[in-house]
């Protein structure tokens, strides 16, 4: 498919191309597809299972950026949504995940401290590129990517988040052939009442530290997430003026940073009931709550999940503008972000007998979607 480069980038055999992704194998684990501005592979195998995986654009630039890593270290699945520009997601998109494997080798384990270090280096290597470029490419330091990470090593998911992605579980409740659908992930932002406190306690002398606009809690009246990569005008006070556009400037000195780089990391022993993960950007939870999501994927075949999760929050973004789905998708990029945000879903399937057998994917896998737009 003549789209396959340009929107995936996929490779079985990393190392042994030296790093190099490939599209030559796209095939021989699952189908690649495209519908309009929706890519999508219905599935393919990691380490630990089988994964789906799905995106669909908004913005005239894509400002999400995901993937999947599987190997010895275990499997990684990244969630990128990047506000203000593409900047930020793509360079998380193309160090966390170093960083995350350097510090796992270093310390031959996984643990929330391999994860929290990973973040802290991305997020230090982005507010260096932002000082390089300050004279030529000021507009960077206003560039941010809300930041969600799934990590099985062993018997064990770790979840760590900046923002408002999120991941859900769906857990089988005993023998009912029911099923549940547990948030896993802690969400920051302004809207929510708790992360409101947490502001109010952080900054004690600051009145305005979250303000109301138009019914919608935004952090300085600017963003609505207190958690991020990026967004350094608003945790360096060198970046906080001239000549960054005016709306990003807030008039009290920053003495301390606004917004954090320390993602909330959860350490989740795996079950055998734990059925399957749904990670998303936040623009699949604007539509669908958790359980309509974990009931659409537990009632359909595996195949194709991400992209049936996207076309039923595309639906329901319609039916809220009163208009048909076949309208919507007819709508192009740019102006497609009046009716919902660009997103991305990656579900993991969890196949228990190899994660207790401690099986390692091999060749590693490796594969993120739509890096170039």
């Amino acid at each position: 498919m003549n789209f396959l480069p340009r929107c995936w980038s996929y490779s079985e055999t990393s190392e042994s191309r030296g790093g190099e992704s490939s599209s030559s194998n796209s095939n021989t684990n699952g189908g690649f597809g495209k519908d309009g501005l929706l890519w999508f592979h219905d599935i393919g195998k990691y380490g630990s299972g089988e994964y789906s995986m799905a995106i669909v654009q908004a913005n005239q630039v894509l400002e999400d950026q995901s993937q999947i890593e599987s190997g010895p270290f275990g499997t990684f699945v990244g969630v990128y949504d990047g506000h203000g520009g593409p900047d930020t997601a793509r360079y998380v998109c193309d160090h966390l995940f170093r960083h995350f494997q350097a510090s796992a080798e270093g310390n031959g384990v996984v643990t929330a401290e391999t994860i929290q270090r990973a973040f802290l280096e991305t997020e230090r290597g982005f507010t260096s590129l932002v000082s390089e470029n300050w004279n030529s490419r000021p507009q960077m330091a206003t560039v941010g990517s809300c930041c969600l990470v799934g990590a099985i090593y062993q018997q064990t998911l770790f979840v760590a988040n900046l923002g408002d992605s999120r991941v859900v579980l769906g857990k089988k409740v005993g023998n009912t052939g029911e099923i549940a659908a547990i948030q896993l992930s802690t969400e920051h932002n302004a809207n929510i009442e708790s992360i409101r406190w947490e502001l109010k306690d952080l900054h004690p002398n600051d009145p305005q530290i979250v303000v109301l606009r138009h019914g919608v809690w935004r952090v300085k009246g600017i963003i609505q997430v207190s958690r991020s990569i990026g967004d350094v005008y608003l945790k360096h006070a060198k970046y906080c003026r001239e000549p960054i556009n005016g709306k990003f400037r807030v008039s009290e000195p920053i003495n301390m940073p606004i917004l954090l780089a320390t993602p909330s990391i959860l350490t989740h022993p795996l079950h055998p009931n734990d059925s399957f993960l749904i990670f998303a950007s936040d623009g699949l939870w604007e539509h669908l709550s958790n359980e309509k999501a974990v009931q659409i994927v537990q009632s359909h075949p595996r195949k194709g999940s991400a992209k049936r999760l996207v076309k039923a929050a595309l639906h329901e973004a319609a039916k809220k503008r009163e208009m048909r789905y076949s309208d919507l998708r007819n709508i192009d990029k740019k102006v497609r972000r009046h009716f919902h945000d660009d997103i991305t879903v990656i579900i993991l399937f969890l196949n228990h007998d190899l994660i207790y057998r401690g099986v390692v994917q091999d060749p590693p896998l490796s594969i993120r979607s739509a890096l170039e737009h």
